[in-house]
C-alpha cells in the first residue's frame, strides 16, 4: 500500500468513518554483475484444491455516492474496467481476498477490506530438477493509485543484476500483446500501455518468464543462488516498481544493501518442485498436490514473495499464540534449528508488546548459504547456514550468540520493512538502523540491562570498523564506500537512534515507535515522516541530531 495522497486520502478517511528500442513482447535477456561481499545484517497430504470465488469485496467506488460532494471527480475514476480479463491461473476473482484471511491473525483480518487497490500477483512456477532453472507464468492486477495517468508500467528484473538471468516473453496488457523495452542493463522492463491508465483505474498484465539461478555469484550476499543443495529464490519474478512523489522509482540497487523498494501486494503462488524437495515460502500453504509436489501459497498483504527449497531441509515447528513458527535447516543442524524457535518466540513477544502484534499466522525461518548473517522478507527470514553449528564460532563470537542476534534482528524487520515500508536503497537507515536499535530493545526485554549494554558495545565495535567516522547514517546505500555501509548504518545507526531516545526520553521514544508503526502500517514512510512524527510526539526540536547525524542538508 502506498502513502495515499489527497483526495484519495480523504476518501479513505471518510470511508473509515462510514464503516531504448520498442518491440512487441521483446524477450528480456540476461545481464551478469560482479559480486561484492556485504551483508543485510553485516558481517499434510491432500489433493489439489481449486480456489473458488466468493462475493466480491466492496471497493472504493461502492461507497462513492455517499461522499461525492467532497471528492474531486478526477480522483474517483472507476477502479476496474469492464473488459479486464479474468484470472486464468486460479479460479478466483481479482478482488477476492478470502484466500489470505487464514494467513492473518484475527485482529489484522480487517485490512483485507482496506486495500482494494493493492496489486495482486498470480504465479504458477516450476522449479527444474537441476534446481538452477525456474519457469513461470504470471498475471498481475494493477491499479493506478496515483493522481496522474500512467502511460507505462515498470517491472524490475532483479535476476539480471544478481548473477543469474531472467527472460520475459508474451507480455500482454488486458489480453493483447504489448510493446516492451528493456532498460538499465536489462534490469527494467518498460511496458507501454495501450492508453493512459487513469487514476483509480486498473489493468491486467500477463507474461511468462524463464529464470536462471546462479551457483557461485555472491552479489548482494548470495540472496539468489543454488549452493550447498539449498535454493535461495529471492526476487526471481518480474516485480512492479514503486511510483512515488518523484515518479517511477527505477533505481538500480547497489552491489551491497537490500535490493527492493516495494508496495504492499497480494500473492497467490503455485510452486511445483522436484519430488524430494521441501519448500518454505512466504505466506501460508493453502493447497497441496503430493503427486506432483505442487504447493499453493497465499501471501499478503506483503511486499515480496520469497521461497527457499532443499531436499535436506528438516522442519521443526512451534505454536506461539496465533502464530506458527517453522524453522528449516539440514538435519545436521537440528540443534541450531530448534534454538532459532526460542529466539524467534522471544522476539515476537518483545516486539509484539512494544509495537503491535505480529500480523501473520506463520513465521518461517530458513537457513541458506547467504554471505550475510541474515536477510529479511515479509513472513519469512533467512539466517546464514554457517552460524547453525552451535559448537563453532564465527567472527570471534560463538555461533549461539550470532544466531540469536541475527534472528532477533531479522524478526524485527517484520515491523520495520514488512509492516512499515521504506525506500531501502535511498534511506536504508529507516529499516536497518532502526531494526538494530529494536534488537537492542530485544536484549533489554529478554536479558536485562547487562545484555542490552553488551549488544550496544558490539554496535560501537561495528562503528569502529570505519574509525567511528562522522558519516551520516541517512545516506543512500550507494553513497557509502568500502565497509562504511555496515559500519555506519548498522554500527553508528543504532547509536544515533539511542541518542534520539535519550533526547526525547525513553518512554516518549517508545511511544513514538508505537505511533510510527500505527500510522504507517502497510504503507511507506520516509525520513521526513519519521522526523515529523518524532517531533510531534516529543513536542521538541530534533534539528541538531537530524542535521549532524542523519539527514544533513
Amino acid at each position: 500500500m502506498k502513502q495515499i495522497r489527497l483526495p484519495l486520502l480523504l476518501v479513505l478517511y471518510l470511508l473509515s468513518l462510514l464503516g531504448c528500442r520498442e518491440t512487441a513482447s521483446t524477450p528480456t535477456t540476461a545481464a551478469t554483475a560482479t559480486p561484492p561481499n556485504a551483508t543485510s545484517q553485516p558481517n499434510a497430504t491432500a489433493t489439489q484444491t481449486a480456489l473458488k470465488p466468493i462475493a466480491a469485496t466492496p471497493t472504493l467506488s461502492d461507497a462513492l455516492p455517499t461522499i461525492d460532494a467532497v471528492v474531486d471527480a478526477t480522483a474517483v475514476a472507476t477502479t476496474t474496467l469492464p473488459d479486464l480479463p479474468d484470472p486464468t491461473l486460479f479460479d478466483i476473482a481479482w478482488d477476492d481476498r478470502s484466500p489470505f484471511r487464514a494467513g492473518l491473525i484475527p485482529s489484522e483480518q480487517a485490512i483485507l477490506d482496506q486495500l482494494p487497490q493493492a496489486a495482486v500477483y498470480l504465479l504458477d512456477v516450476d522449479i527444474d530438477a537441476s534446481m538452477t532453472a525456474v519457469s513461470g507464468t504470471q498475471e498481475i492486477h494493477y491499479t493506478n493509485q496515483e493522481d496522474v495517468p500512467l502511460d507505462r508500467l515498470y517491472f524490475h528484473l532483479y535476476p539480471n543484476l544478481l548473477g543469474g538471468a531472467i527472460t520475459v516473453n508474451d507480455v500482454r496488457v488486458n489480453g493483447r500483446s504489448a510493446p516492451t523495452n528493456l532498460e538499465a542493463a536489462n534490469s527494467l522492463l518498460n511496458i507501454s500501455l495501450p492508453a493512459p491508465l487513469a487514476p483509480g483505474a486498473a489493468t491486467t498484465i500477463q507474461l511468462s518468464f524463464e529464470t536462471r539461478v546462479p551457483v557461485e555469484d555472491e552479489r548482494n550476499y548470495s540472496i539468489f543462488t543454488y549452493q550447498q543443495n539449498i535454493l535461495a529464490l529471492a526476487h526471481f519474478y518480474p516485480v512492479i516498481a514503486v511510483y512515488d512523489a518523484t515518479g517511477w522509482d527505477t533505481a538500480v540497487p547497489a552491489p551491497q544493501g537490500d535490493v527492493t523498494y516495494a508496495d504492499t501486494s497480494f500473492y497467490l503462488v503455485r510452486v511445483t518442485a522436484p519430488g524430494s524437495v521441501v519448500v518454505a515460502a512466504s505466506g501460508i500453504e493453502i493447497a497441496t498436490d503430493t503427486a506432483s509436489n505442487s504447493h499453493t501459497y497465499a501471501a499478503g498483504p506483503m511486499r515480496d514473495f520469497y521461497l527457499a527449497a532443499s531436499a535436506d531441509y528438516v522442519p521443526v515447528s512451534r505454536q506461539v499464540g496465533d502464530v506458527t513458527i517453522n524453522s528449516y535447516a539440514p538435519a545436521i543442524y537440528a540443534e541450531g534449528a530448534t534454538a532459532v524457535l526460542d529466539f524467534a518466540e522471544a522476539a515476537l513477544n518483545s516486539y509484539g508488546t512494544r509495537f503491535t502484534p505480529y500480523p501473520f499466522t506463520e513465521l518461517d525461518i530458513v537457513s541458506t548459504p547467504t554471505q550475510a548473517l541474515g536477510i529479511e522478507y515479509p513472513g519469512i527470514i533467512v539466517n546464514a547456514l554457517r552460524i547453525y553449528d552451535l559448537q563453532a564460532s564465527s567472527g570471534g563470537l560463538p555461533n549461539y550468540v550470532r544466531l540469536e542476534s541475527t534472528t532477533a534482528h531479522e524478526v524485527g524487520h517484520q515491523w520495520f520493512y514488512s509492516l512499515v515500508g521504506n525506500d531501502q536503497l535511498d534511506e536504508p537507515w529507516l529499516d536497518e538502523s532502526l531494526t538494530q536499535y529494536v534488537t537492542y530493545l530485544y536484549y533489554l526485554d529478554t536479558g536485562g540491562p547487562q545484555a542490552a549494554a553488551s549488544f550496544f558495545s558490539a554496535m560501537e565495535g561495528n562503528w569502529s570498523a570505519a574509525d567511528q567516522a562522522d558519516i551520516p547514517i541517512g545516506l543512500p546505500v550507494a553513497a557509502y564506500e568500502g565497509n562504511e555501509y555496515g559500519a555506519i548504518v548498522y554500527g553508528r545507526g543504532p547509536i544515533v537512534m539511542r541518542q534520539l531516545a535519550e533526547i526525547m526520553g525513553e518512554a516518549t521514544f517508545d511511544e513514538f515507535l508505537h505511533a510510527y508503526v500505527a500510522q504507517f502500517k502497510w504503507g511507506l514512510a520516509t525520513g521526513t515522516d519519521f522526523r515529523a512524527l518524532a517531533e510531534q510526539t516529543c513536542a521538541c526540536d530534533l534539528e541538531d541530531v537530524f542535521v549532524t547525524a542523519i539527514l544533513p542538508r
